[in-house]
């Protein structure tokens, strides 16, 4: 079951990609006098869906200008080729690390396979194809794009991952966040209130650079940021000063483990539910104790293994 497409107004909207489960993984759509510019692509099996919303919103693939990756990671860009293929006036936007990797993926999903396990990464994303040198541009910091006139500003924000950019959306003042401002699942919410987890996954966690890249997205002072789990996310600054928080709750647990042998793994991702758990009762989230961190589960395993890569590079 997937969850509806949703129109923010200002041309934003969001398509649920489908991957996983329902208002899981969000492909953003901006659109501005007929043209379209998509935010993240999920994975192969997302584009068939994702190209019949854009009809059923009145458009044909031919208006997509842009396709731009705020990261590599395949829940965010598996299927950007499949995607590029059916487009035939787009360009591909990306951070200048993760360009070769949708030009020639084979890194990208031997990376996947370790993450993930060969078997199960295909089951995931299905085959990874290369992307056209001649389509792609990329984007380092402060690089703009226009869409119909409508301004995109490309930022530099590492820390979940070296290849990582968020975009600026000149019209509206709000950010497109793909995974450094965290994660808003909307079973968290409650009361009318949304609430943050941060994402450290492997293998390229920074907490310096996230701490950074977070005070950039907060210091534009947005009215919203769009996160890839799951979309629109307001008080901005209550959020970051969360990320913040957690950031350093979830370093300090790490580092406590730091010496624990072959028992540290076990040991974090232990303490990571021990923290989620007490977040969620601390602010009232939508889902408590083992709920919770059933929602988080994948995610808690993905940010202990990108804190240990962290750990084992301070030695």
């Amino acid at each position: 079951m997937l969850g509806p497409t949703y129109h923010y107004g200002e041309g934003i909207h969001v398509v649920d990609s489908g991957y996983d489960h329902a208002e899981f993984d969000a492909i953003h759509l901006i659109i501005e006098q007929g043209r379209i510019a998509v935010v993240d692509t999920a994975v192969n099996a997302s584009i068939p869906h994702l190209l019949a919303e854009i009809v059923r919103l009145g458009f044909t693939p031919d208006c997509v200008d842009y396709v731009i990756l705020t990261h590599v990671h395949l829940d965010h860009a598996g299927g950007a080729g499949q995607l590029m293929n059916t487009l035939p006036e787009a360009r591909l936007v990306v951070h200048p690390r993760g360009a070769r990797h949708m030009i020639d993926p084979s890194k990208l999903v031997t990376a996947t396979y370790d993450v993930y396990g060969k078997e199960n990464a295909i089951r995931k994303y299905g085959d990874i194809l290369p992307v056209a040198a001649e389509r792609v541009i990329e984007a380092g910091h402060e690089t703009t794009v226009s869409l119909a006139g409508r301004e995109l500003l490309l930022l530099d924000t590492p820390g979940h991952a070296r290849h990582h950019i968020c975009i600026r959306d000149a019209r509206t003042g709000h950010l497109f966040t793909g995974d450094t401002f965290g994660l808003a699942y909307r079973e968290f919410n409650a009361n009318g209130r949304q609430y943050i987890y941060p994402t450290t996954s492997p293998s390229q966690f920074d907490p310096v650079a996230l701490h950074a890249s977070v005070d950039m997205i907060a210091g534009w002072k947005p009215e919203a940021v769009y996160v890839t789990h799951y979309s629109q996310v307001r008080e901005v600054s209550r959020i970051a000063a969360d990320m913040h928080r957690l950031i350093d709750a979830q370093l300090e647990l790490a580092l406590r483990e730091r010496n624990a042998g072959h028992e540290r793994h076990q040991r974090i991702v232990a303490a990571l539910n021990g923290l989620v758990k007490a977040e969620a009762a601390s602010q009232n989230w939508g889902l408590q104790n083992d709920d919770a961190c059933k929602i988080l589960a994948g995610d808690i395993e993905l940010n202990a293994q990108g804190m240990e890569i962290w750990l084992d590079s301070q030695i």
